[in-house]
């Protein structure tokens, strides 16, 4: 059973042309880039400092594997594109949602630097 899906999962890089196993080593390395952009954000906005580059840092290790399969890929269905602009979509609100409640939360005292 667990070969079969490994089978189809890398077939449909072969088919796309768009390596799987890049796609995930993308998503998951940059995860601890976005968190830092995000905590970037978060302490720009609080000391009401200019949110531009940890805003485009956040933005761009968000969708960096999504790129990395529009670049590469070809052949790829239309319903993939409307997936990874809902997941896009779905993502944005969420952190959005998140960032303001880390804003809005009560800072720590090593938080309140000048």
């Amino acid at each position: 059973m667990w070969t079969a899906i490994q089978d189809w999962f890398l077939s449909l890089g072969a088919q796309y042309g768009v390596n799987p196993l890049v796609f995930g080593a993308i998503y998951v390395g940059a995860i601890p880039f976005f968190t830092l952009s995000i905590a970037w954000l978060v302490r720009n906005l609080r000391r009401h400092q200019p949110i531009t580059l940890p805003l485009l840092s956040a933005g761009f290790f968000f969708v960096s594997a999504y790129l990395y399969l529009l670049i590469a890929g070809r052949n790829i269905p239309v319903w993939v594109y409307g997936l990874i602009i809902a997941m896009v979509a779905f993502g944005v609100w969420s952190t959005v949602r998140n960032v303001r409640r880390k804003v809005d939360a009560p800072q720590s005292p090593s938080d309140s630097h000048p």
